[in-house]
């Protein structure tokens, strides 16, 4: 026997071995415990959080722009006070 067909033949045997095992039940239990954790948890996906980041970027640079224009605004209207009529 090569050494690539037995090793298939040992994984194979391995597989067969696990599905007849308990540990498949085991396995499919924890997998369902897990999920129903992570429900419980109210994650978010991947997906959902960066899409939040790139709201929340996207605020941040409108509010130090609104800061930037208030700043400005507030020097102008310093600098008319200033000046007599």
């Amino acid at each position: 026997m090569d050494r690539p067909s037995l090793l298939q033949d040992v994984q194979q045997r391995m597989t067969e071995l696990l599905r007849a095992s308990p540990a498949a039940d085991i396995e499919r239990n924890l997998k369902a415990m897990m999920a129903q954790t992570f429900q419980r948890m109210d994650l978010v996906t991947r997906e959902e959080f960066d899409i939040q980041v790139d709201m929340v970027v996207r605020l941040r640079q409108r509010i130090e722009a609104l800061e930037a224009r208030l700043a400005e605004g507030a020097d102008t209207g310093r600098s008319a006070q200033r000046q007599p009529d």
